[in-house]
């Protein structure tokens, strides 16, 4: 069995006015993140980690924000599409393990609504994704609410 480990990181802006879509589902909040797409950064993170366990490249050279198609499109659209890619490679998800970093609002009561949404996506149980979130404790940009970030590592079996 091949196994084949991918690791992605993604930054977006917060906004007023914008919606914030976390893991897949709009989470209520004051701010959004702002981006071309729907500015998914957890779905980002995981298309880039999907991405990079085969080394094909990243979420901006197949879904560049310079493409009006990709304008304010879906992010589980794009994961979608990475999905159909490894498979098209002869490999499949075991797992993906991820971690947000922002200030507000608490993620814990969306966490199971997250999974439930990802893992059919990666054609998984909802035990294989796992999320979590933390502060930084008030510190730079996303201390501040000026942004957020999402961390994700997949791992991926030959079919």
């Amino acid at each position: 069995m091949s196994l084949r480990i991918g690791s992605g990181i993604d930054f977006h802006q917060l906004a007023e006015g914008r919606a914030l879509w976390i893991g897949g589902i709009q989470i209520p909040h004051h701010k959004g993140a702002v981006g071309h797409s729907d500015a998914d950064v957890l779905l980002h993170a995981i298309c880039d980690a999907l991405l990079g366990a085969l080394a094909l490249g990243d979420i901006g050279q197949h879904f560049p924000n310079t493409d009006e198609a990709y304008k304010n499109i879906d992010s589980k659209i794009l994961l979608k599409k990475c999905v159909e890619l490894i498979k098209s490679k002869g490999y499949s998800v075991v797992n993906v393990d991820a971690t947000l970093c922002l200030e507000a609002p608490k993620i814990r009561p969306y966490v199971t609504k997250m999974q439930e949404t990802i893992a059919p996506l990666l054609g998984v149980e909802l035990d294989a994704v796992s999320i979590k979130a933390t502060t930084t404790e008030k510190m730079g940009f996303a201390g501040r609410e000026e942004g957020l970030m999402a961390q994700a590592t997949v791992l991926l079996q030959q079919s």
